[in-house]
C-alpha cells in the first residue's frame, strides 16, 4: 500500500489484491471476525491486532470497488468492540469464539502480564485500530471509541509517555518499557488530534504525541548510527512471557517511529 501510494507503481496492485482476497477467506459471518492464529489451542481466536489488518481491507476495496471487503472490515470493527473491552475501555489481547454460534468461549491476554491486564501494545493497536476505521469509514462509533480508549491512556500513561509493556506489571517503576507500545500510540495520537472534534481532547493527544516522540527521539531510546542492528530504537518488548524479543529493537517499532515523526511534522 504504501509503495503505491509513494511510487505510484502499478506493479503492487495484484499484491494487494490477492492479499486483500487471501485475508477475506478467514472472516466467518457468524463470528463477525477475521481468525488470527491457526493453533489447536484455540477454537477461533481473534487478537487485537487483528484491527490493524482492517485497512488492507478497505483500501483495496477502494482499488477494485469490493464492497464486502469494506462490510467485513467494519463488521470486524463492531464485533471487536462489543467483545474486547472491558468497561474502562482497556481491552484483553485475545477472543476465543465458537464459530458454529459466534458465542465467545474464553477471554485472555496472551502476551500481557495476565488475562484481567491491560498489555500496552495491545492497547496500542486499539487506539490506532479505531482511528483508522474512522478515517476509512466515517463512522462515528469508531471514533468514539477511539477518544474513548485514548482517554483511558492518556490518563495511565507515565512521565514520559513510553509504557511499561503492561500497565498492571506489579513490578512497576521497574518493569521493562516498551518503545514500540509508545510508537504505535504516537502515532494514533497525532491522527486522532486532528480527527476529534473536542478541541481540548485535541491538544491532548497532540502534547502527548509530542513528549513521546521526544522521548523515543532521545538518547534513552534512539540508538547511534550503526548500533542496536541497525534499528532506530531501543526498549521494546515482543513477548515476555515466552522471553522473545525481550529489551530488543523491533521493526513495528521503527515503522510507527517514522510514521509519528511524519505526521507530526505533516501537521
Amino acid at each position: 500500500g504504501n509503495c503505491l501510494r509513494i511510487t505510484k507503481d502499478t506493479l503492487c496492485v495484484p499484491v494487494l489484491i490477492d492479499g486483500a482476497n487471501s485475508l477475506a477467506t478467514r472472516f466467518d459471518p457468524e463470528v463477525g471476525c477475521t481468525r488470527s492464529w491457526d493453533t489447536p489451542k484455540y477454537t477461533f481466536p481473534v487478537i487485537i491486532d487483528n484491527m490493524m489488518n482492517l485497512e488492507l481491507l478497505t483500501y483495496s476495496a477502494r482499488l477494485f470497488g469490493a464492497d464486502s471487503l469494506v462490510d467485513m472490515s467494519v463488521k470486524h470493527a463492531q464485533t471487536t468492540m462489543k467483545n474486547h473491552f472491558r468497561d474502562d475501555y482497556s481491552c484483553y489481547h485475545l477472543v476465543d469464539y465458537d464459530p458454529e454460534t459466534g458465542e465467545v468461549l474464553r477471554k485472555a491476554t496472551v502476551q500481557g502480564y495476565a488475562d484481567e491486564s491491560a498489555w500496552s501494545r495491545g492497547q496500542a493497536w486499539a487506539v490506532y485500530g479505531y482511528t483508522m476505521m474512522f478515517r476509512e469509514t466515517g463512522r462515528k462509533e469508531f471514533l468514539t471509541q477511539a477518544e474513548n480508549i485514548a482517554k483511558m491512556l492518556l490518563s495511565r500513561l507515565p512521565e514520559d509517555g513510553i509504557p511499561f509493556w503492561d500497565f498492571d506489571d506489579p513490578k512497576i517503576p521497574y518493569a521493562y518499557k516498551d518503545a514500540s507500545a509508545g510508537a504505535i500510540m504516537a502515532s494514533a495520537f497525532v491522527e486522532l488530534s486532528t480527527l476529534t472534534k473536542d478541541k481540548k481532547f485535541s491538544e491532548k493527544c497532540l502534547a502527548k504525541a509530542e513528549k513521546q516522540i521526544r522521548a523515543l527521539a532521545s538518547k534513552e531510546y534512539l540508538a547511534p548510527v550503526g548500533e542496536n542492528g541497525n534499528f532506530l530504537l531501543k526498549h521494546s518488548v515482543g513477548n515476555l512471557n515466552s522471553m522473545a524479543e525481550v529489551d530488543s529493537p523491533l521493526i513495528y517499532a521503527d515503522y510507527y517511529f517514522l510514521e509519528a515523526l511524519y505526521r507530526y511534522i505533516n501537521l
